[in-house]
């Protein structure tokens, strides 16, 4: 199975685990992965969610051409369909796109090896990034007289500086990670032996934290970076007036009066 899945504590750890194809990701798998993040975003038992690769190879290097190619129905036909059933009738890349899932509890993206295409779309998706150095990172589909179909431009002109976005996306040729963390793509550069302990400490970092507050917070950083601030401003303080009233948000005020640490239950 090339999703694999477990849960420590209040982490749940994804793993791409399809080594043999660099960790790239056929249809069934996309289906796979999503149903994973959605059954994570209603556990209220996860707070935190790390994505990664097995093996030291990569990360993901994008779609899978393990499975026999069926040619897609017209283009505008399988567009206006879900996205489930356009794939299954030979169109995928939309399943790469994980913005109609609502995910919003973190994902953190633990990079081993090559993180390709739409691979490297799937990392932009996630919150927070760190890497080995062995790390590489690309978006290589204008070799190919194409580009990234789930966003991966856009993504990665929010992501980092638009000269080096632009670089990466015209030449189609990969960096390193310590390119990466030069211009911020990654936010930590790791041994391999500690990419997953390093992500778990850091998951563990925010799960502390009130679970409604943090999911708020990404939900306003997603939903209002467009914005004026007068509108930025109005929808910060609707967020701020919902968990001012929670049991987290009281539980919090208590334990800094108790000086303990806080027992937040996401309530």
């Amino acid at each position: 199975m090339a999703i694999q899945f477990k849960i420590v504590e209040h982490v749940a750890f994804i793993t791409l685990d399809a080594q043999a194809a660099n960790n790239a990701l056929s249809v069934s798998d996309l289906m796979h992965l999503r149903k994973t993040l959605v059954a994570c975003q209603d556990d209220e038992q996860v707070r935190v969610i790390v994505l990664t690769g097995a093996g030291d190879r990569a990360f993901c290097s994008g779609a899978s051409l393990r499975e026999p190619a069926r040619a897609p129905v017209g283009f505008v036909a399988g567009a206006l369909k879900s996205r489930e059933t356009e794939a299954e009738e030979g169109g995928y890349a939309r399943l790469f796109d994980l913005s109609d899932l609502d995910i919003w509890k973190p994902v953190i993206a633990a990079i081993n090896g090559a993180c390709l295409g739409a691979g490297l779309e799937l990392a932009l998706q996630c919150d927070l990034r760190i890497a080995t150095a062995n790390a590489t990172f690309a978006l290589p589909e204008v070799r190919d007289a194409t580009l990234p179909a789930a966003g991966g431009v856009q993504y990665l002109l929010r992501a980092v500086p638009a000269a080096h976005a632009m670089k990466m996306a015209l030449t189609g040729e990969p960096i390193s990670a310590q390119e990466a963390l030069r211009i911020g793509l990654i936010i930590d550069l790791l041994p391999q032996d500690r990419l997953l302990a390093a992500a778990l400490t850091l998951a563990e970092r925010i799960a502390a934290n009130g679970p409604l507050a943090v999911q708020s917070i990404k939900q306003l950083a997603v939903q209002t970076a467009h914005l004026t601030p007068r509108d930025f401003v109005i929808q910060a303080h609707l967020h701020w007036g919902l968990l001012r009233d929670s049991a987290d948000h009281a539980e919090g005020r208590l334990a800094q009066a108790e000086q303990r640490t806080p027992r937040y239950t996401g309530a």
